[in-house]
């Protein structure tokens, strides 16, 4: 300890060069009372905590570090060095001196000194002896404290943010304010440790408990003295920054040594984590290398066995357990193979990197032994597939030979199943000659299909062998079976010549027989034939429409009953060639079925046919007969229809003419033709009665089913649509009369006028539809001196062709015509004087209409007119302006 002096010393005003952005606020803090008083305290016991390390202390702050000595003593004791020796004296330049030296030493540190001296400590300034002081502080407390790169106050705000980070209500960004609830510095204690302050208890709302209690755990805990007043931090609107600082760092110097200790143990927890992790990983290679060396050992002997199995079933389910170890069971161990190494580089690396020696697996299962170990358990596999598939080969033609031999055989057995009986049946002894030619045929046919059956034998006899020679385990069966079918074959071949020479010496004996049935064949299908025919000419159902037809069926009849003289004659001739056959089958004794093969026609079928035409000639020639009467009726009726159709067609198409030529005769007024088409009617409507007797004629001759009428061209289908066509164009004539008459009073066109249109009209309706089509249209127009565009047309033909048939009727061109050549009234000045009614409103009322229309038309008006629905519309608005385009078809209400 330094001896108290009185030294007098020249010093000035203290300045750290790393916070020269605090100096303006920072010397007006001093200014306040409040930060002064603060201050005084925090700086005071801070002091006290270095130096009761040296067994002193200071009471008052401005006083103690008057002579320097002390002064001397703090820089040694948080420093660790020793100074330069105090000067002995209680003079004032003896403690300026001291304090001299205590600055050059805060100097030497590497803080700049600015305006500060040694007189105002010694004079006991406050002001100056608090900066001083801070400065040492900063200097020794503050500034060697770095985190991530930031140091100083930078650094010790980062710490506390990092370590108040997870708590609740603790919000650290300065050193004042953020620390006014006492809940950072709790948050701080209970980061490293927990067990001295219940976090979860605090009150946010009680400052000085909070901070209370941080500064009497720490005091009592961690031996940080109390350098802050709780009442004065928590009422203070902006607390010391410079007191809290440096209160915080002595956590951050007390929490230092318990974080290097931390971090220590972290080091040997991470070492000896590396070490029991690459232990780990040596005993997990050890025990997959031995069980996958197990699994290799025990797999390898299965696929070198090579014992063939006798059945293909067999063999199958070896290749099943071999596609099923690599499908299952070798992919694992694969993956594991795989793992084994990767894990074996793992650590090998992980020790190289951590400077441990490297690892030598047992004996034995170095991934170099478990390698050759799994090529030999490849090669095994290797070799194991291909026998594998060498003898499921070979037994899958082993499998195919027997197959095949069984089908072969089967076939051979089906075909020859009851041939022995069929050789040796007598059947030709009762057959006749084409019966017996028939079997000899079909033994023939039986012969070649024998020879054909050679090769299928032989090819058994071979398989069989085959199987014999590569050692079929079912051999004594394949053996048995095949004798057994060449002894058969042997049998068939003896009994087939037998049987042959049988048949042919019956032959012969049949060939004269045969001849004879032949002839009676050849003559009596003809005839039954002819026979057949007259049956079926006498019996046929005959359809004649006129006597013509009738006297022809007549005349063919008597030809027939002409010919029916020789045809007996033949039927006599016919019946002896197989009396013959009779008495040559008695004469020998043969015992014969007398049925002919060559035909199904007996004698009897011959007589009772021709028995038959016998008894249809007469009722053929009763038929013919009463139909040839009734066609006689038949003309008669033919010949009264068409007298009066040939009167009635004609008179229909001069009527017709009559209306046409008074159509378009232009000589006389619209009145004249219309009497004239009236009296026409008149003719047209009392020749009435002539249609109902034609219509009572034609449905008489019609009972009777005559259907044609070569007097007449005349159907009454004709004169149906003739007269409907005279009634429709009369009524049509009238009624185009009467409307050119309306239209010429309503429009005011002149006779003159309608004269020169009909005229046009008639001269371009060049196909007399009673309309001209659009290109006669067009044509008709031009002439008239219309220039015509296409839209300007298309226009015209929606006026006049709204339907779009494509025909403008005479109604259609006379009414665009006079639309054209005079003025009438339009939507538009429709809807102008509405609005005159309307006083020029949008709309018109329902009491309008009633004052300025006659009743009826207002009540029209009202029942037709929509409702108004502009913006300005009122109760019982209606909308003239859509009625008056509705009345002209612009637009629909």
């Amino acid at each position: 300890m330094f001896q108290e002096e009185t030294i007098q010393y020249n010093n000035g005003y203290v300045q750290e060069v790393y916070m020269t952005q605090e100096d303006e606020w920072d010397r007006d803090l001093l200014l306040d009372p409040a930060w002064e008083k603060q201050q005084r305290k925090t700086f005071t016991a801070w002091c006290n905590s270095h130096l009761r390390k040296a067994g002193t202390q200071i009471e008052n702050i401005e006083e103690d570090f008057r002579n320097g000595l002390k002064l001397m003593l703090l820089l040694e004791v948080i420093s660790g060095e020793r100074l330069p020796k105090p000067d002995r004296g209680k003079m004032r330049f003896h403690k300026i001196a001291n304090v001299n030296k205590a600055l050059e030493y805060i100097t030497s540190k590497g803080v700049k000194l600015v305006s500060i001296g040694a007189e105002e400590i010694v004079d006991g300034n406050l002001k100056m002896t608090l900066g001083m002081i801070w400065t040492i502080i900063l200097r020794f407390a503050i500034q060697d404290i770095t985190v991530e790169e930031t140091s100083a106050k930078e650094g010790l705000l980062l710490w506390c943010q990092r370590k108040t980070a997870p708590y609740r209500n603790v919000n650290v960004q300065n050193f004042h304010c953020s620390w006014k609830d006492g809940l950072a510095f709790c948050a701080l204690i209970h980061r490293h440790r927990p067990d001295l302050i219940d976090y979860a208890k605090l009150n946010k709302n009680d400052p000085v408990g909070n901070l209370n209690l941080a500064l009497e755990v720490a005091e009592k805990h961690l031996d940080i003295p109390k350098m802050l007043d709780a009442e004065d931090i928590a009422n203070t609107p902006k607390p010391d920054e410079r007191a809290i600082m440096t209160y915080v760092s002595c956590f951050y110097h007390a929490f230092a040594g318990a974080e290097q200790a931390e971090t220590a143990a972290n080091r040997i927890c991470k070492v000896l984590g590396v070490n029991q992790e690459n232990e780990k990983l040596m005993e997990e290679y050890e025990r997959l290398a031995s069980e996958l060396l197990e699994w290799i050992r025990r797999t390898t002997p299965w696929l070198e066995n090579r014992a063939p199995e006798k059945t293909m079933m067999a063999m199958r389910r070896k290749l099943e357990d071999f596609r099923d170890y690599r499908r299952m069971h070798k992919p694992p161990k694969v993956q594991e193979k795989c793992q084994l190494e990767i894990n074996f580089n793992t650590l090998q690396t992980k020790l190289r990197i951590s400077n441990r020696p490297a690892f030598m697996p047992s004996e034995g299962k170095m991934v170099s032994d478990i390698t050759t170990a799994w090529q030999g358990l490849d090669q095994a596999e290797k070799g194991y597939e291909e026998w594998l598939l060498t003898e499921i080969r070979r037994l899958e033609r082993l499998d195919h030979l027997a197959e095949k031999f069984r089908q072969k055989a089967a076939t051979h057995e089906a075909w020859s199943e009851g041939k022995d009986l069929l050789l040796t049946k007598r059947d030709y002894e009762a057959a006749s000659l084409t019966d017996l030619r028939a079997l000899l045929r079909k033994h023939e046919a039986f012969e070649s299909d024998l020879a054909a059956h050679q090769d299928r034998v032989e090819q058994i006899a071979a398989i069989a062998q085959e199987l014999n020679e590569l050692d079929y385990h079912d051999s004594a069966t394949i053996n048995e079976r095949c004798q057994k079918i060449c002894d058969q074959w042997d049998q068939l071949g003896t009994l087939t010549q037998k049987r042959r020479e049988s048949l042919e010496r019956t032959e012969k004996l049949l060939e004269t027989i045969d001849q004879l049935f032949l002839e009676f064949a050849k003559r009596s299908a003809p005839f039954n034939n002819w026979l057949e025919g007259a049956i079926e000419d006498l019996q046929d159902m005959f359809l004649v429409h006129s006597v013509e037809e009738i006297q022809s069926l007549i005349s063919a009849h008597d030809q027939f009953k002409a010919t029916m003289p020789e045809a007996d004659c033949e039927r006599q001739a016919i019946l002896s060639i197989y009396t013959e056959v009779q008495k040559i089958a008695q004469s020998y004794g043969i015992s014969l079925n007398l049925s002919n093969p060559y035909s199904n026609i007996t004698p009897a079928d011959l007589g009772l046919k021709w028995d038959k035409v016998k008894k249809l000639v007469p009722q053929r020639d009763s038929s013919l007969q009463e139909e040839l009467a009734q066609q006689h009726s038949n003309e008669r009726l033919r010949r009264q229809f068409a007298a009066q159709a040939n009167v009635i067609g004609p008179w229909i198409q001069t009527r017709m003419e009559e209306i046409s030529r008074s159509s378009v005769d232009l000589g006389g007024t619209l009145e004249d033709q219309m009497a004239q088409m009236k009296q026409l009617e008149s003719i047209i409507i009392n020749y009435k009665p002539n249609i109902d007797k034609l219509e009572g004629d034609h449905q008489h001759i019609q009972e009777f089913l005559i259907f044609d009428n070569k007097h007449t061209n005349y159907s009454m289908e004709h004169i149906r649509v003739g007269w409907e066509v005279l009634l429709t164009t009369i009524a049509r004539t009238i009624n185009e009369v009467e409307t050119q008459i309306l239209t010429r009073d309503a429009k005011g066109i002149s006779q003159q006028q309608l004269n020169e249109f009909r005229s046009s009209f008639t001269h371009f309706d060049r196909k007399k539809k009673g309309g001209m089509e659009t290109d006669d249209f067009r044509a008709c127009l031009i002439s008239m001196g219309y220039d015509l565009g296409e839209a300007e047309f298309a226009r015209i033909m929606s006026l006049v062709d709204p339907n779009g048939k494509g025909l403008v009727t005479f109604q259609s061109f006379v009414d665009f015509m006079t639309r054209e050549t005079s003025e009438t009234d339009t939507a538009e000045q429709v809807m102008a004087s509405f609005k005159i009614l309307a006083g020029d409103k949008p709309y018109i009322l329902l009491e309008e209409l009633r004052r300025e229309l006659p009743p009826e038309q207002a009540e029209y008006c009202i029942m037709r007119m929509p409702p108004y629905a502009g913006p300005d519309a009122m109760p019982g608005a209606l909308d003239y302006t859509a009625f008056s385009s509705a009345l002209y078809g612009e637009s629909d209400l």
